[in-house]
């Protein structure tokens, strides 16, 4: 079981009594990854808390988790050595089940409950948002990932002047997004007309408020057809929008289940765009293999992969090596969230083992202070582009029959970032 006792790490007390109301009444889901037996005359363990999407409407960007936990407490062994005084590590794990509210709750229980030293949170807006809420009022260092930057700092009411205080986050942005996307579709000969509809989440919310703008400044005519709900089963409407403006590319940001409803409904309402590139839906090999054989040709970001030039500082391991071994334990395909999975602990334990004292505000300045390369890439929160946030790389990428398994993820523009290799050239949509 957890260590009962918190040792000499002065608390927060007010903010953390702020966050009990977060969490009042709920019974938590509590399943610790890796709980390490107190050494012997040790009454404080270093925790970790770390939540992530294991079930609901998004449980893919999970499902690699306990690996990478796993992979992560080999590396690191049973204790993390801080100012000179060796700790017992605890990652204490928790399920948002794809729930905001969820997510707001257990991120009170690792508080307030749990009393752990850093929270890590990763996968879109619903996860990453409520928990790094929770830590800023709490005053309890944070870390994230998984979520592009702007809906991460925008939506929780972030001041490009000033930032916030204890929470931090790694990943690319819809800018990003909107030039690879435009890579990619330049790639391919098209009436440049591209139709978007986006999910009525943070996700969609800020794409719908910033792509189109953008992609009408990149030479594209744009047919918008707004927000969904995200539990939309009758895209009609969209796709008498999208075939009347004639789209030969359609955009739009998706889960998977939406998606493969939309994309049915296409072909059997006859829209077939030359170029399909929808934000989020296609990020997992389960995803397209969902639509048979139209899953071939499907354009999607690609934020990490075995060809990303990068190695764990943690592990040693290269991305294409992380891979393979998660293939061989699990015999699953690779997906994309396990290098930033990865990345989020391996950052977290370069901060605790940096830190000055295994104290909040101590924490807190080894993050600040942060020039590491991870297994996604360099991470340091010194140049920007707003006080919180680290760019990560992204690039084009386009599913394609595989050998070992159905569909493989490739490679087909990398203008954005020259270091990853191309694997192969883009190809229009069959059929």
């Amino acid at each position: 079981m957890a260590e009962n006792t918190q040792g000499g790490k002065p608390l927060r007390t007010g903010r953390r009594r702020a966050m009990k109301t977060l969490g009042a009444g709920v019974t938590a889901l509590f399943a610790p990854a890796l709980m390490l037996k107190t050494a012997h005359g040790q009454s404080k363990a270093i925790k970790i808390g770390f939540v992530s999407p294991a079930t609901g409407p998004i449980a893919a960007f999970g499902e690699g988790d306990r690996f990478v936990m796993d992979g992560v407490m080999k590396a690191v062994g049973r204790s993390l050595t801080v100012a000179g005084k060796q700790f017992p590590l605890q990652i204490v794990y928790k399920d948002s089940q794809s729930n905001p509210n969820r997510a707001a709750e257990i991120a009170a229980q690792l508080i307030n409950n749990d009393k752990c030293d850093i929270l890590i949170a990763s996968s879109t807006s619903d996860t990453v948002n409520p928990v790094a809420d929770a830590c800023e009022l709490a005053g309890v260092p944070c870390l994230t990932c998984d979520d592009p930057w702007q809906a991460y700092f925008f939506e929780r009411k972030g001041d490009p002047k000033k930032g916030f205080e204890w929470t931090y986050h790694f990943f690319w942005g819809l800018d990003d997004l909107a030039r690879v996307f435009m890579n990619m579709w330049n790639s391919l000969p098209t009436n440049k007309v591209v139709g978007l509809l986006f999910s009525n989440d943070p996700d969609g919310v800020n794409a719908n408020r910033a792509l189109p703008k953008v992609f009408e400044a990149g030479g594209f005519k744009v047919a918008n057809q707004g927000l969904y709900t995200g539990n939309a089963n009758d895209f009609s409407v969209q796709i008498a929008g999208l075939k009347k403006a004639n789209a030969e590319i359609v955009m739009g940001a998706f889960v998977p289940p939406a998606f493969a409803t939309f994309w049915t409904q296409c072909s059997q309402q006859g829209y077939r765009p030359i170029i399909a590139t929808p934000a989020k839906a296609l990020l997992f090999p389960s995803a397209v293999e969902s639509l048979g054989a139209r899953g071939t040709g499907m354009t999607t970001e690609i934020w990490w992969s075995p060809n990303h030039p990068f190695k764990s500082g943690l592990t040693g391991q290269t991305s294409q090596q992380f891979c393979d071994e998660y293939t061989k334990a699990t015999r699953r395909q690779w997906t994309q969230p396990l290098g930033f999975k990865h990345a989020n602990l391996e950052v977290a334990i370069d901060v605790l083992k940096r830190s000055k004292a295994l104290t909040p505000d101590a924490i807190k300045e080894a993050i600040t202070t942060t020039d590491y390369n991870s297994l996604v890439g360099p991470i340091q929160w010194k140049t920007g582009p707003v006080k919180n946030v680290c760019l990560t790389p992204l690039v084009g990428g386009q599913w394609k029959p595989g050998k070992q398994f159905k569909y493989d993820l490739h490679i087909i523009n990398n203008e954005t970032a020259k270091n990853i290799p191309l694997t192969s050239k883009i190809e229009p949509l069959k059929g």
